[in-house]
């Protein structure tokens, strides 16, 4: 376990304007120097030792599905009472981010997932995170942390800008057919895409509706991503509408009701403005 003290992750990251109306009109950003590259190797050791540990026992490439040849995937780390990684997920200075661009009050935690793509890792086929989750608003966000630099060869995350607008495809699950169909529709609908490696330190956000891929992992390294998903704070609880979303609200949200806003103690809020402010963020 590393020795390194726990970073100071309250200082704010300033968004401009440019930059809030650019989200609202793409449905996602990628924001260069959220991190330090002391602050990420601070959180890079224990992480990966955690996704080592925790999702060990896979197959070989060659004999899994596309969606598991795509990443290792371990859910909320945070809850597994290491300091370092719950310094990451509860970091004031994303959640402050997250609200802004959802333009809410506030955000709570859903979960946290580590997506992990091994060397030789397979391609993540086109899919909307929200089809997943049972909300009944869209004021949802992912942070996607790189914990080093992604070139696109390492499995980079593309994003169709301005795809949150559409909703052919949003049903589908990630699959080949996922992949084949969306790609399809969103060549046809000239969404541009945006396949751009990561600096060290860069941070995207994307909203749950807007349509995201990755490319596969060619180089003899994994690609090691922590991801935080922020929801609005007085987000409610919808009646599932398939198995997914009934296995993420046992999972992810236990107790909440139907109608009601998502208050679990799996579901914390992370970060919330001024009851008095007149905003509905800052910049």
């Amino acid at each position: 376990m590393t020795t390194l003290s726990l970073p100071d992750l309250s200082t704010p990251y300033s968004l401009t304007p440019e930059q809030l109306a650019r989200f609202q009109r793409s449905g996602y950003i990628k924001l260069k120097n959220v991190f330090t590259g002391n602050e990420l190797k601070a959180f890079r050791e224990e992480i990966t030792s955690l996704v080592k540990k925790m999702a060990g026992g896979n197959k070989p490439l060659s004999e899994r599905d596309t969606y598991g040849k795509a990443f290792l995937q371990v859910m909320n780390l945070w809850t597994t009472n290491h300091e370092i990684v719950k310094t990451l997920v509860f970091a004031p200075r994303l959640a402050r981010i997250a609200t802004e661009l959802l333009q809410t009050r506030g955000v709570r935690l859903y979960h946290d997932q580590a997506l992990y793509k091994e060397a030789g890792g397979g391609y993540t086929p086109w899919h909307v995170d929200q089809q997943y989750w049972p909300f009944e608003s869209d004021r949802t966000i992912t942070a996607w942390i790189p914990l080093h630099p992604v070139p696109v060869e390492n499995g980079t995350l593309s994003f169709a800008s301005g795809s949150q607008q559409i909703t052919y495809g949003r049903d589908l699950e990630i699959s080949d057919e996922s992949e084949k169909l969306i790609n399809q529709h969103l060549k046809l609908s000239d969404f541009p895409i945006d396949e751009t490696p990561y600096d060290l330190g860069e941070v995207s956000f994307h909203l749950g509706y807007t349509f995201h891929r990755a490319g596969p992992n060619k180089l003899p390294t994994p690609r090691e991503v922590m991801t935080v998903i922020y929801i609005d704070k007085d987000i409610r609880l919808i009646q599932p509408r398939n198995p997914r979303q009934e296995s993420d609200w046992k999972n992810w949200c236990p107790g909440a009701k139907i109608g009601e806003i998502v208050n679990s103690p799996l579901n914390p809020i992370l970060y919330q403005v001024d009851p008095t402010s007149p905003a509905p963020f800052s910049s």
